[in-house]
């Protein structure tokens, strides 16, 4: 039906995904209109964020926006909230921690479960047959007192989904895995290509348990190289349609939050048997490549091997050996380092856009609390490492590509990793953005070349408003996602990519891992194979999605603790955001953002200038621009919104 063509007066059906607003109302995009369709407080019928539903479109009335009401909910995003429990003598009702759930559930006195007054817990809605009313639920789970560190830690996780501990059958089958298949067999060692002669090193952070990559290097008589890059063989251990698969599927991806890691695999198998540990032989899979020292590939090689780590690298400890210029194995590290610079040169030639954001580490005490934050380093060793891994990426998808080539072009099974071109209005936004804080950006046709943004990131390089822009850009970029179907990957201007060096932690390099296996044996896939790729693609995009989300959740939460701590110092910031209501402050060390509130600016009365991001006072004409450094006052925060409220000084 074509919406724009609705007369004036005239009503009609839609179906679609909603979005709420913690006060009630709702949002339906539809691409009929020029802007989202708005459900008013009292029209929702029981939609929660993310449902699909059924929307009546109201009579369209001249110069109003288009409005609608809820008529059924096709489809619910999510059963089970977490939040903080308020008891009387029979009931309980869960306030719920995300912030778009408008309504409190109740909890009858059969189901409370000795739940107190502000207790955590998860909870399921089990049923709801009016808007009139609550939301009835049943509690899942009494995690604990409020305001504990591991209560709010395992809130932010259940809240996106995940679970700190696995289920007992799903433990069961990584221990019998560990009493029977801890050791390869000298028949199962015969089917592999030995690497353990040949050097053979891992470089991880520090603080890593799970060693999902290693290197290997070899000089060979003409002047060339031999580099292996050894991914742990992890389809040997998890099966297909084993409750340990099912389990890893569900998760799609490991969580690393502030103070742990919620592995997609139990630990036995994560952090011992798949993990390339130094002095122990393991079984992996390998990408091998002939190449020369301007990074050129002349041969490569795909298959299952031995290896044997002999050396256990740290980022920092590996850094100091190419920064020393000697010392054990220099030679072979310093070489492998100059064809990654090699490599890393081609790429950006290609287009390939430089991202590379700072990230934020924090030092907790021995109660978890947040006693320092610091930036990390970024250090030659990072960018070897990822140098070869997007190698191995790129060259496993090329393989996989031409294999389906060669079968006719079915689509004969194949997960990618790809990343879209920008959507034109966000490029045409991003540019306008750019030019109020005095830079160009050509757009021709809503189209732009990676070339310019990485022109355009070259300048503000050191700039106060850096990471700003940054920000902007990256935000204006389409999601990488995973699918079937390859478009290339715009980000890293590569026509093949997909995902292979961390099966440990993702779950789609596990499925590539079958898949190439399966490419390199010439075994057929069913359709049944290529729905369940398409069904990994999709729910490994979501995973990834909720797994930053409760990253981000679990960061900003120790950034306000640690705020929390300082009421009343005064800081350093830039001005992230201008809104209506306020500007929002970044502390330039420790990234913690806050909102200084309109009202709180009590020196003149201030007004949103839209075309320049800018605040400006009426009498003093004093202006407050996006960008602007400015130095604030912490005055308070709240944990349980994870927000912090800052003054100008």
């Amino acid at each position: 039906m074509d919406h724009n063509n609705k007369k004036e007066g005239q009503s009609s059906i839609i179906q679609g995904n909603i979005s709420t607003t913690g006060k009630g109302l709702g949002f339906v995009s539809n691409e009929g209109f020029p802007e989202d369709i708005i459900i008013m407080a009292g029209f929702l019928n029981t939609a929660l964020h993310g449902d699909e539903v059924e929307l009546l479109l109201h009579p369209a009335r001249k110069g109003e926006r288009q409005s609608g009401e809820v008529t059924k909910v096709l489809k619910r995003a999510k059963q089970t909230f977490v939040g903080v429990l308020d008891c009387n003598k029979d009931v309980c009702f869960l306030v719920a921690d995300d912030r778009k759930m408008y309504t409190d559930i109740f909890i009858p006195k059969s189901e409370a479960r000795n739940a107190k007054t502000g207790d955590k817990a998860q909870v399921e809605i089990v049923k709801w047959e009016s808007a009139s009313k609550n939301p009835q639920g049943k509690i899942l789970k009494i995690l604990g007192k409020k305001g504990d560190h591991n209560v709010e830690i395992e809130s932010i996780v259940l809240e996106k989904g995940f679970d700190v501990s696995f289920p007992p059958g799903v433990e069961k089958d990584a221990e019998y895995i560990n009493e029977h298949l801890r050791t390869a067999t000298a028949e199962e060692i015969k089917k592999r290509r030995d690497f353990r002669d040949t050097f053979t090193f891992t470089i991880d952070p520090v603080d890593a348990k799970d060693f999902d990559d290693a290197l290997s290097y070899k000089e060979l008589p003409d002047g060339k190289y031999e580099i292996g890059i050894h991914i742990a063989d992890v389809s040997h251990f998890v099966q297909e349609g084993t409750a340990l698969d099912a389990e890893a599927l569900r998760r799609a991806c490991s969580v690393y939050l502030v103070d742990r890691t919620i592995p997609m695999l139990p630990e036995v198998l994560s952090n011992d048997l798949c993990s390339l540990k130094p002095d122990v032989d393991r079984m992996a899979f390998s990408a091998v490549f002939i190449m020369d020292k301007e990074g050129v590939v002349h041969e490569r090689w795909f298959g299952k091997t031995i290896i044997h780590s002999i050396k256990r690298f740290t980022y920092e400890s590996a850094q100091e050996l190419l920064d020393a210029k000697s010392g054990d194995f220099f030679k072979e590290l310093n070489t492998m380092n100059g064809i990654a610079k090699k490599m890393h040169a081609e790429k950006v030639k290609a287009g390939a856009i430089e991202f590379s954001q700072e990230e934020i580490k924090f030092t907790l005490d021995e109660n978890n609390k947040p006693i320092g934050v610091y930036k990390k380093k970024l250090l030659d060793t990072n960018k070897l490492i990822e140098e070869y891994m997007l190698l191995a990426n790129r060259e496993v998808a090329k393989f996989v590509y031409d294999s389906m080539k060669k079968h006719g072009g079915k689509d004969t099974g194949a997960i990618y990793r790809i990343h879209d071109v920008p959507n034109e209005e966000k490029i045409t936004n991003l540019a306008i953005f750019v030019k109020a804080l005095g830079y160009d950006l050509p757009v021709k046709k809503g189209k732009i070349s990676s070339k310019d943004i990485n022109a355009l990131l070259a300048k503000v390089e050191g700039k106060a408003e850096e990471g700003l822009i940054k920000t902007a850009a990256v935000r204006s970029m389409a999601k990488a996602i995973y699918s079937t179907q390859n478009i290339g990957h715009f980000g890293l201007a590569f026509s093949f990519y997909t995902h292979f060096t961390s099966p440990i932690r993702r779950y789609p390099d596990l499925v590539v891992h079958r898949v190439l296996q399966n490419h390199l044996t010439d075994k057929k896939f069913s359709d049944k194979d290529v729905a369940r790729f398409k069904h990994v693609a999709l729910q490994s995009s979501e995973r990834e999605v909720a797994a930053a989300e409760a990253e981000r959740a679990s960061k900003k939460y120790k950034q306000v603790e640690y705020m929390l701590e300082r009421i009343g110092n005064t800081y350093e910031g830039v001005i992230t955001g201008v809104t209506e209501w306020g500007i929002y402050v970044e502390e330039i060390e420790t990234k913690c953002e806050g909102m200084v509130k309109l009202r709180d600016m009590k020196d003149d009365f201030y007004e949103l200038n839209e075309k320049t991001y800018s605040l400006i006072g009426q009498k003093t004409k004093k202006k407050y621009t996006l960008g602007d450094k400015v130095n604030f006052k912490v005055a308070a925060g709240d944990l349980d919104k994870k927000t912090l409220d800052y003054l100008i000084v």
